[in-house]
């Protein structure tokens, strides 16, 4: 029977590909080159690494029982299929799974790498049948194109095998840009972040939490590429630009002397900032404005304090819930919280409390929902599992003897649940105080507006709590009925339509009539274009991702406080956001236009 290679005889396997470009949406700025790590591929990259002269033969060994055992599993599926089914075109795709196990000539390149470059036979084996897989992608026959999932079928099989005999290291150990369907934050969560150079998802949106974390870790991210899980595999050469939304695949050596150029001008801007670190975020005519950080790990403390971050506006505790999976004990995170408040000092921390639910959700807490972001997400949820709430809230109050530490509530929609929140506080205070536990006897008390039903009684919110913070992530998808991770109804994702707008106005009037002070935590904040809004409807703090912290302090004293109150207030006549955004967009091109070059 003539080999499964033979079928691509007369294909060139040095044959390279041409430089091909993906436009996205840009989510993270920056620029990252590297080769891909497709995440979720069929089959993971193992780790390469050297054997000695002595194991060769042994790894030789362990490839041929591997091969063995894959051959007889495929013949069990072939019986199984052909018993259920009896379709004979079913029965027969496994003919050509096992006319690939036989193909010596692959399985010779195979022997040959290990026997020359001494490395581990998972390596070599991924590396040969990746090579025909990149040729089949190729390919301007169809029919090769389709085998290319036969290929990785196999591949995944044996492999699978081998690392059932001695396992081994799945993980990528080399710097990638990492490419996926889509990322859940637990998955970005456990991945090994000083390897990741960026970010490239084929859905997802400027507010999904993957590119919250992207900003957040200042690597370049685009999302919203269709199809890139299919035209690049691992290995492929990539460029990825998050300032402009374009993912390059086997960039040119003029492309990449473009982008240089790019990448020295943003350096140049990049020092320019850095003048002004710690220099107060004030605006032209004397407002001052507190400018803080969000983060979600623990590190970030110090990314924060180097931006000239004025504290820590929010720190999102659901990444440290999600990172092993388990709810992490009293005693875990009273050690968290206070090394992050000791890390801000002299400033303060704002402490979320867990808003588990929606696309934030691990395993075994709970079950899936068909609507999550309509469902048991934030207080909802932990106002269910009080035991798990109060062992939070207890760690954050006995935190607080480390620090400056506050404490906010997500997902409110009513005032009864701020009052419980609040009831469950002073009870877990009570609780420190009579066994004798150092805390933190006064604390302030935030709550965040990010439903409409809060925007809309935050009048009676505010006389019960020291501060609001605005989420607009949120308050814009619940306010114009947008799944924002959903691409289909990206348009209508809209910061500046005039009913955000009024709900943000409403907000600070309700925080300043019980005179507390109003931030906004959520994605407008970083927003260049959103920021002179936001100055001009009288927000007191803004909190952004640690490394936006400089442009956004360079805009705020750039800007003038009565010109933004001037043009907050023309706005609120517009009937459009696309009349909003021009009102904005010409304030800010007048205030900071090397903020906005491209």
């Amino acid at each position: 029977m003539p080999g499964w290679i033979s079928f691509m005889s007369d294909i060139d396997k040095k044959n390279s590909r041409e430089e091909i470009r993906f436009s996205g949406l840009a989510v993270s700025p920056g620029i990252g080159t590297g080769k891909a790590f497709v995440h979720g591929a069929i089959a993971v990259e193992p780790e390469t690494y050297q054997v000695g002269q002595e194991d060769i033969e042994a790894e030789i060994a362990r490839m041929e029982v591997a091969l063995a055992d894959t051959r007889k599993q495929i013949e069990q599926l072939q019986d199984q299929v052909g018993r259920s089914s009896g379709n004979h075109r079913e029965v027969g795709i496994f003919d050509a799974h096992l006319l690939m196990l036989e193909d010596r000539s692959v399985l010779d390149e195979v022997v040959g790498i290990v026997r020359g470059e001494m490395v581990n036979i998972e390596s070599a084996l991924y590396r040969v049948i990746n090579n025909y897989i990149s040729v089949l992608r190729a390919s301007n026959d169809v029919y090769l194109r389709q085998r290319v999932i036969d290929f990785e079928d196999v591949m995944r099989r044996i492999l699978r095998n081998l690392s059932l005999m001695r396992p081994a290291d799945q993980r990528v150990r080399h710097e990638h840009i990492l490419i996926a369907h889509e990322l859940t934050p637990s998955d970005t969560a456990a991945m090994d972040r000083s390897l990741v150079m960026g970010f490239a998802t084929e859905v997802g949106g400027s507010t999904a939490h993957t590119a919250i974390i992207a900003r957040s870790l200042g690597l370049p991210a685009v999302v919203g590429l269709r199809g890139i899980c299919d035209a690049i595999h691992t290995g492929d050469a990539l460029l990825i630009d998050g300032y402009n939304g374009i993912l390059i695949i086997n960039p040119s050596a003029e492309t990449l002397s473009e982008y240089d150029v790019l990448a020295d001008e943003k350096s140049s801007a990049a020092k320019c900032l850095e003048e002004i670190r710690d220099s107060k975020p004030e605006t032209s005519d004397g407002r001052e404005i507190t400018l803080s950080a969000n983060i979600e790990f623990e590190h970030e403390v110090s990314i924060a304090k180097g931006n000239g971050a004025q504290g820590i506006g929010l720190y999102r505790t659901e990444f440290f819930y999600m990172h092993d999976g388990n709810m992490p004990s009293e005693e875990h995170q009273v050690e968290n919280y206070s090394r992050v408040a000791r890390g801000i000092a002299p400033d303060g921390v704002i402490i979320r409390t867990v808003d588990i639910g929606g696309d934030k959700l691990p395993d075994g807490l709970a079950e899936p929902e068909a609507n999550p972001f309509l469902g048991w997400r934030g207080v909802r949820l932990t106002l269910a599992r009080t035991e798990m709430f109060k062992t939070q809230i207890r760690a954050i109050l006995r935190a607080g003897a480390a620090g400056d530490v506050s404490v906010m509530f997500p997902m409110l929609s009513t005032l009864d649940e701020v009052q419980t929140c609040r009831h469950l506080l002073e009870e877990c205070a009570e609780e420190l105080e009579r066994e004798g536990v150092e805390h933190s006897r006064r604390i302030d008390i935030g709550a965040m507006i990010e439903v409409p039903s809060a925007a809309l009684i935050a009048d009676q919110i505010a006389a019960e709590v020291d501060f609001l913070s605005v989420g607009t992530n949120d308050l814009i998808q619940y306010t114009m009925a947008v799944d924002r991770v959903n691409d289909q109804v990206a348009d209508l994702y809209q910061p500046l339509n005039p009913a955000v707008v009024r709900l943000l106005k409403m907000i600070v009037s309700a925080g300043h009539d019980q005179d507390i002070w109003v931030g906004v935590c959520g994605e407008m904040a970083s927003d260049l274009l959103c920021v002179p809004l936001l100055v001009g409807l009288g927000f007191d703090e803004f909190s952004v991702s640690a490394p936006r912290v400089p442009a956004v302090k360079h805009a705020l004293r750039s800007l003038s406080y009565e010109q933004c109150k001037a043009m907050a207030s023309e706005v609120a006549a517009c009937s459009g956001q696309e009349e909003i955004l021009e009102h904005c967009r010409a304030l800010a091109v007048q205030s900071y236009p090397g903020l906005l070059s491209r």
